[in-house]
């Protein structure tokens, strides 16, 4: 027998992000959920190793690698659609858990019972918290990209942005902001002078 969920995840590649906004480099989902990886890992290692927390990492790395599975079927609803109202929002979030309902079903039931938790995330844990923070610091790096690029297309989404990672609190966020984030506006030239 034949199982698609892994050739659905594949089609992640061909999903845009964005859509509504003219970027110098396309984005798709799945160079998206790379990223939010990385920064989730990144975020969850500064809370545990700087601040003391104890989220779980590995946790956090796989909520973030699935955390845009549903887009596979539904595509990338752009952000002022998608929090219009509350009605839709809601309605959103359906349609979403009933595509990744059906993509978990597209697995063998063991492998099902193994990633459902991932795919279906515990979005009141911390570790989900951090993949949101995370996701949100991705779309603000995405900015900064545009906007070194000369677009100013990402100016106002990156105020919108910061501000929300501002709103948030979170300890780590300020720590990746103060020793990581300016790194992103340098040159491969600057980045490599820093390394001698």
């Amino acid at each position: 027998m034949q199982f698609n969920f892994y050739a659905y995840m594949d089609r992640m590649k061909y999903i845009k992000r964005w859509q509504l906004m003219r970027s110098v480099r396309e984005e798709n989902i799945m160079e998206h959920s790379q990223s939010v990886a990385i920064l989730t890992h990144a975020l969850a290692l500064i809370r545990n190793k700087i601040f003391g927390g104890s989220v779980d990492v590995n946790k956090a790395v796989l909520y973030a690698l699935y955390h845009e599975t549903a887009e596979v079927m539904t595509g990338d609803l752009p952000t002022p659609i998608k929090y219009f109202n509350h009605g839709i929002q809601g309605e959103y979030k359906q349609l979403e858990r009933l595509s990744c309902e059906k993509l978990l079903s597209m697995l063998p039931a063991e492998l099902e019972s193994e990633l459902s938790a991932y795919v279906l995330n515990d979005e009141s844990s911390e570790e989900y918290k951090l993949v949101k923070a995370a996701d949100k610091l991705s779309a603000y790096i995405k900015c900064l990209e545009e906007l070194r690029s000369g677009n100013a297309e990402f100016s106002k989404a990156k105020k919108t942005i910061e501000a929300d990672l501002k709103r948030r609190a979170m300890p780590e966020l300020d720590y990746f902001f103060e020793h990581f984030i300016s790194s992103y506006s340098l040159t491969l030239d600057e980045l490599e002078s820093f390394a001698d």
